[in-house]
């Protein structure tokens, strides 16, 4: 029987799906690719990282296979966007970085959530929420032939981990299901927001050249 709560993480997840989408039509365009390259970039975007960790796990056929809406909405967002991003007023820079903290927390959480379902001991939770957060990104930027932004100093893949780390910690600790959910969107959400909002990111490895 699906609950309240399962209702309202499956409609924010349709809301997640469609801003990492939004994000590959707006790589996409700066790429200049054609309308193809939209569809492909937004696809990649949304839904790669869910469907590596379900193949992972065994979980197939995967989830937007069981549940077309999912491409149905990333159809619908590219098409959307390409039309959106032509207009001449833009929206404020804040709104889609904020968003997609909150996409990314949620992919997080639904990620380790679906591992533990699974029977996955909790360090392969983390690393599912984990990629299911950040997978579909790092795909999206290899085929615009960019460094992926969590390989760099971003601190994207960390609040992942941090947020699969609480959320597993707290079912261990015998925490009801909708707190460590709420926890580990929290977190997540949290840290992001305070890395964008205050440019904190993580050291970076350098080797430098040495002059013979």
């Amino acid at each position: 029987m699906t609950t309240l709560v399962d209702q309202i993480v499956y409609a924010c997840d349709m809301f997640g799906t469609a801003v990492f989408a939004f994000s590959g039509v707006l790589v996409a365009g700066r790429m200049r690719m054609d309308g193809f390259g939209v569809l492909v970039l937004a696809a990649v975007t949304a839904i790669g990282g869910g469907t590596i960790r379900d193949m992972i796990l065994g979980a197939t056929p995967v989830f937007w296979v069981r549940d077309p809406l999912y491409i149905w909405v990333v159809l619908a967002t590219a098409f959307f966007g390409m039309w959106l991003v032509r207009l001449p007023r833009r929206l404020p820079w804040y709104v889609l970085p904020v968003a997609d903290a909150f996409g990314l927390a949620l992919f997080t959480m639904i990620g380790a959530q679906k591992a533990l379902h699974f029977g996955t001991s909790g360090i392969i939770a983390v690393l599912m929420g984990t990629m299911t957060g950040v997978a579909g990104g790092v795909i999206r930027d290899v085929l615009a032939r960019e460094v992926p932004m969590v390989l760099q100093k971003e601190i994207y893949a960390t609040a992942c981990i941090l947020g699969g780390i609480l959320y597993t910690l707290a079912l261990h600790l015998g925490l009801d299901r909708l707190s460590a959910m709420l926890i580990c969107i929290g977190a997540v959400f949290s840290l992001r927001v305070a890395a964008i909002y205050w440019h904190l990111s993580l050291p970076t490895f350098s080797l430098e050249r040495r002059q013979d």
